[in-house]
């Protein structure tokens, strides 16, 4: 797609960036057909083919609108389109870009800049696990749009982290919600790890991967938490003190796999962090990219324990961000699970989309909904996925419960007899 940038946007690096993403597209639309918000609104601006063109026209010369805003803001960022494109078009990077310009030249009303604001600041925030404790204490006096975003509190797991050292270690980010929403999903995944011989380590440095910041318009605060990201990690990846250096950066919430993945390509141009950058994304591995290795020696400790019959949703930034299919079903069925994939539209995103779901509720309850109808259709004892976003948005959908994947696997590990 031929682009002439105004001279506003030539010569700058996210105009030039932009201008070879455009290139790369044909206009040929095979993306509408796996567009979420297309399918639901029918609007070819609210497709990935009329966003590229709202994109291209503002890159142009032409004034963005509030309705050119509100046409970005509906898109779920599920990348579905990069799978779909024979072109290969990196539509997210486009997108992003997009959609900051376009908040450079667009004031939003001042409701939904308060509430965006306090998403970022508050999801990010250490009052968030204490407020969402009372949340929970007050659920069931909250208005039902409010009690979706709270889930309901869980039995204290009394099992806690496993306290075995191992001569292999990896690094895991604990993350800035998942540690309050899903707290059983960390300590999980360092047991499955410890039972296979492989140490969990974390930075309490570390915070947020930076994609909800990003993701909302704060592009300098995101890149900030990623700096932050790096200098916490740092240490563990290349120690002065004459310990051995972590083998990976093992991530079990693919939103922020997919975000650490690209940390090289945010930071590329800061002379500081680019290397280091660079490095962070090469060693990190979502958990699911374990399971060929875990598989072998978890197997064993199996053999007579009985499994429960599993729906799994994957992740779109799973499947369509990091471009990883099949693992996590292939894993579990070795390792003696009945895993199903939804007969249908197993590659449409749920609705949750990080903040998506509180930003754009209408269109996210109609995405969720129909997603659980194509999971539930399985008669699972469990849905899985492999993001906590997903996990709580499906789970206030539904009464079958919705856990991470890992979760299953490390209560099997600890039904094994003694």
């Amino acid at each position: 797609m031929q682009t002439e940038l105004s001279p506003r946007y030539a010569g700058t690096p996210d105009g030039d960036a932009a201008q070879a993403i455009l290139r790369k597209c044909v206009h040929c639309g095979f993306c509408t057909a796996t567009c979420p918000t297309y399918q639901l609104l029918g609007d070819e601006l609210d497709s990935p083919r009329g966003r590229i063109y709202l994109i291209k026209q503002m890159l142009e010369g032409q004034t963005p609108t509030r309705s050119t805003q509100q046409h970005l803001d509906r898109c779920l960022t599920c990348r579905n389109c990069e799978s779909t494109c024979p072109s290969g078009v990196p539509y997210g990077e486009l997108v992003e870009i997009g959609r900051r310009l376009v908040d450079a030249e667009v004031e939003r009303p001042l409701a939904e800049k308060a509430q965006r604001w306090l998403l970022k600041e508050g999801l990010t925030s250490p009052l968030f696990a204490p407020a969402l404790k009372l949340g929970q204490i007050v659920r069931p006096l909250l208005p039902q749009v409010l009690r979706n975003k709270v889930p309901e509190a869980g039995p204290r797991d009394a099992r806690g982290w496993p306290q075995r050292s191992h001569p292999r270690r990896m690094l895991m980010l604990a993350g800035c919600v998942q540690p309050t929403m899903g707290p059983g999903i960390n300590p999980a995944t360092a047991r499955v790890l410890d039972a296979a011989g492989i140490q969990a380590v974390t930075a309490p440095k570390a915070g947020c991967c930076g994609a909800i910041r990003d993701h909302l318009g704060d592009h300098p605060g995101g890149l900030a938490d990623m700096r932050r990201n790096i200098d916490a990690w740092w240490p563990l990846i290349e120690p002065t003190d004459g310990s051995a250096p972590v083998e990976a950066l093992v991530m079990n919430a693919s939103g922020c796999g997919a975000t650490v993945k690209d940390y090289g390509r945010h930071l590329a141009t800061d002379p500081a962090y680019a290397t280091r950058a660079a490095r962070v994304s090469a060693l990190t591995r979502d958990l699911s990219e374990l399971l060929p290795e875990l598989v072998p020696q978890l197997k064993p400790l199996l053999n007579d324990v009985p499994r429960h019959k599993l729906a799994l949703h994957p992740p779109c930034t799973l499947q369509h961000g990091q471009k990883l299919k099949g693992g996590i079903e292939a894993g579990l069925r070795e390792l003696g699970f009945e895993v199903h994939l939804p007969a249908q539209e197993s590659h449409l995103c749920c609705g949750s989309a990080g903040t998506y779901s509180v930003l754009q509720p209408e269109l996210s309850y109609q995405l969720r909904d129909r997603k659980l109808g194509h999971l539930q259709a399985q008669s699972p004892e469990v849905i899985v996925s492999a993001n906590i976003g997903c996990i709580s948005h499906l789970q206030s959908g539904c009464a079958t419960p919705v856990r991470h994947w890992v979760e299953v696997l490390d209560d099997a590990l600890q039904a094994v007899p003694a």
